[in-house]
C-alpha cells in the first residue's frame, strides 16, 4: 500500500485522534441541558430535571476513568505493535463506545458506553505525540503536535453546533443522532492511519533498520535516499538506541530512577496542571456558568458556543509561533494570565452575586445569580480565560512530555504522564458539580502555583533534537539528576539544531569517524567559564 510522507498530512490524519476527545467534551455540554437528555435520564422528584448532581459528575468522568487505565496500557500497546496500530486500534474502539452510547437504554448503559470511548480517548492522547513528535523536524514538532490541541478545538466547536442542531428534535433523538455520528472521524481515522508510515524511532527500537532508513528517506528526505539530513538523523537514531540498549531493561519503574525521576515529575505536572487551570471544567460545564449570568434557552446555548469558536481561532497564534516562542515563556504567560481572569470571576461572583435556594432555573449546580453589569463582566472573563488557555497550555500540554524522554523510555513515559491527565479528569468531572460555585478561585490559586513550578523546573525544548534534549538532562556541568537549570536552557543547543537552519553538513556531522553522540555547546556555561 502506497505511504505518504508529507509530515502535514501526517499530523493532519493522526490529531483526529485528538478531536475525538473534542467530540466528546461537547456532546455532553451542549446536551446536558437539554429537555430531551433531562427527561430520558432524568432522576429527580420532578419530571425532566436530569440526572443528580453526583450522578452527573458520574458519567461525564467515566470518560475519564476509561481514558486513564488505557492511557497507562497504550505504553504496552505502543511499544509491542507501533505507534501507528495503536492509534488505529483506539479508532476501532471509538466506534465501539459510539455504538453503546447512542443505543444507551439508561444511566448505565450510558457510563459504559463513555468508559469504552474514553479509552480510545487515552490511547490516542498518549500516542498521537508521540508519533507526530518521532516524524516531525525539530523546528516544525512544536505545530505539528500541537496541532493535535487545535484538532481538540475543532472537534469541540463542530460537536457543539451539530448538538445545538439535533437539540432541536424531539425526544431521544436528540442526544442520540449526535453522538452516533462522533463515529465519523473515527472511521477517517482508522482508513486514513494506513495510508501513514510508522514511527522510525519505533522501527528502529525493532532493529528494522532498513524499514527505519525508508521512512526517513520518505519523510525527511522527499524520497532523496542521499540526502544529508537523513544521514543524519538514522546515524544520530542509531547511536542513542545503542546507549540506551546498555541500560537495564525498560519499564514503569524506570521513570522513578534517579536518571529520569525528574523528566517524569515535570511531564507528569505539565498534564496534572493543564487540567488545574479549569480549562476542562469550563468545557464540560459552561452552560451551567452563563445560566448563573442571567442566560437560558438559545441565548444561552449560542453565548456558550462562542467560547468554542475562541478556543480554535486562538490556537492557531500557537501553531505558528510555539517553536519560535519556545515552552516556558509560553506556559508562564498562560498560567499568569488565566490566573487574573479566574480571580477577577471570583470576585464579581462573590461582590455582587444572590443566593438562590435550589439552584438558577432548577439547576443545582447554578448557586448564585449574576446581573446587569456584573452578568457581562462574568461573561466576558470566561472568554478571555479561554483566549489565554487556547494558544498557551493547551498546545503545549500535548508538545511538551514526548520531547523529554529518550526514544526507547518515549511510548510509555508519555502514556504514564498523560494517565495524570486522565486522573485528574476523571477528579474534576465528578467532584465539580457539587461545589461548582466555589471553584473559579481554587482553579485561579492553582495557575499561581503552576507559574511558580514552571519558572524553576521546567526546561526549554522547542528547536532541540530530541536525543539532545536527553543530552541537556543529563549534563555533566548542571546539576545532579536535573541537568542545566531550567531557566538556563534556552540557548543551550547542538551542531545539529543548526542543520535546520541551513548551515553546511560539514558543521553537523562529528570528524575523523567519531561515533560519539553528536556534540553539543551550552552557552550559559561557556558565558560563565
Amino acid at each position: 500500500m502506497k505511504q505518504y510522507g508529507n509530515v502535514y498530512l501526517i499530523a493532519a490524519i493522526s490529531i483526529i485522534g485528538g478531536g475525538l476527545f473534542g467530540f466528546d467534551i461537547s456532546s455532553m455540554s451542549a446536551i446536558i441541558a437539554g429537555p430531551g437528555y433531562r427527561c430520558y435520564f432524568n432522576q429527580g422528584d420532578k419530571p425532566c430535571v436530569g440526572p443528580t448532581s453526583s450522578t452527573q459528575g458520574g458519567i461525564v468522568a467515566s470518560m475519564a476513568a476509561g481514558s486513564w487505565l488505557a492511557s497507562l496500557c497504550s505504553g504496552f500497546v505502543s511499544d509491542s505493535f507501533g505507534r501507528k496500530k495503536a492509534i488505529m486500534l483506539g479508532a476501532i474502539i471509538w466506534i465501539i463506545g459510539c455504538i453503546i452510547v447512542s443505543a444507551s437504554q439508561n444511566i448505565a448503559m450510558l457510563i459504559v458506553g463513555r468508559i469504552i470511548n474514553g479509552m480510545c480517548v487515552g490511547i490516542c492522547s498518549a500516542q498521537v505525540p508521540v508519533y507526530i513528535s518521532e516524524l516531525a523536524p525539530p523546528t516544525k514538532r512544536g505545530r505539528l503536535v500541537g496541532a493535535q490541541q487545535w484538532a481538540i478545538t475543532w472537534g469541540i466547536m463542530i460537536m457543539f453546533y451539530i448538538s445545538y442542531g439535533c437539540s432541536l428534535m424531539d425526544g431521544p433523538a436528540a442526544f442520540r443522532v449526535p453522538w452516533a455520528l462522533q463515529m465519523i472521524p473515527a472511521i477517517i481515522l482508522l482508513f486514513g492511519m494506513m495510508f501513514l508510515p510508522e514511527s522510525p524511532r519505533w522501527l528502529a527500537s525493532k532493529d528494522r533498520w532498513e524499514e527505519c532508513e525508508r521512512v526517513l528517506v520518505l519523510v525527511h528526505g522527499h524520497g532523496d535516499p542521499d540526502s544529508p539530513w537523513v544521514a543524519r538523523e538514522f546515524r544520530e537514531i542509531k547511536e542513542w538506541l545503542e546507549i540506551e540498549r546498555q541500560s537495564k531493561q525498560i519499564s514503569y519503574l524506570t521513570l522513578f530512577t534517579p536518571r529520569y525521576i525528574n523528566r517524569t515529575h515535570i511531564g507528569l505536572f505539565t498534564q496534572i496542571w493543564s487540567q488545574l487551570t479549569g480549562m476542562n471544567v469550563m468545557m464540560y460545564y459552561i452552560t451551567y456558568v452563563f445560566t448563573m449570568a442571567g442566560l437560558t434557552g438559545n441565548t444561552l446555548l449560542v453565548s456558550s458556543s462562542i467560547q468554542y469558536v475562541i478556543n480554535v481561532v486562538m490556537t492557531v497564534p500557537a501553531l505558528i509561533w510555539i517553536d519560535r516562542v519556545g515552552r516556558r515563556p509560553t506556559l508562564l504567560i498562560g498560567s499568569s494570565l488565566m490566573a487574573t481572569w479566574l480571580f477577577a470571576n471570583a470576585g464579581v461572583l462573590a461582590r455582587y452575586g444572590v443566593r438562590v435556594p435550589g439552584g438558577v432555573d432548577g439547576i443545582p449546580e447554578a448557586q448564585i445569580r449574576v446581573t446587569g453589569a456584573a452578568s457581562k463582566a462574568v461573561i466576558a472573563c470566561s472568554y478571555l480565560f479561554v483566549a489565554s488557555f487556547a494558544p498557551t497550555w493547551g498546545p503545549v500540554s500535548w508538545i511538551y512530555p514526548p520531547e523529554l524522554f529518550p526514544n526507547q523510555l518515549r511510548g510509555k513515559a508519555v502514556a504514564f504522564t498523560t494517565s495524570g491527565n486522565w486522573a485528574f479528569n476523571f477528579a474534576l468531572g465528578y467532584f465539580v458539580p457539587p461545589a461548582f460555585e466555589n471553584i473559579t478561585i481554587i482553579f485561579g490559586v492553582f495557575c499561581v502555583a503552576m507559574t511558580i513550578h514552571v519558572f524553576f523546573m521546567f526546561p526549554e525544548t522547542a528547536g532541540k533534537p530530541l536525543e539532545q534534549v536527553t543530552q541537556m538532562f543529563e549534563d555533566p556541568n548542571g546539576i545532579k539528576h536535573i541537568g542545566t537549570p531550567a531557566w538556563k536552557t534556552k540557548n543551550y543547543y547542538s551542531t545539529s539544531a543548526r542543520m535546520e537552519k541551513g548551515e553546511g553538513l560539514e558543521k553537523q556531522l562529528p570528524d575523523d569517524g567519531d561515533e560519539s553522540p553528536v556534540r553539543h555547546e551550552n552557552v550559559d556555561a561557556e558565558k560563565t567559564v
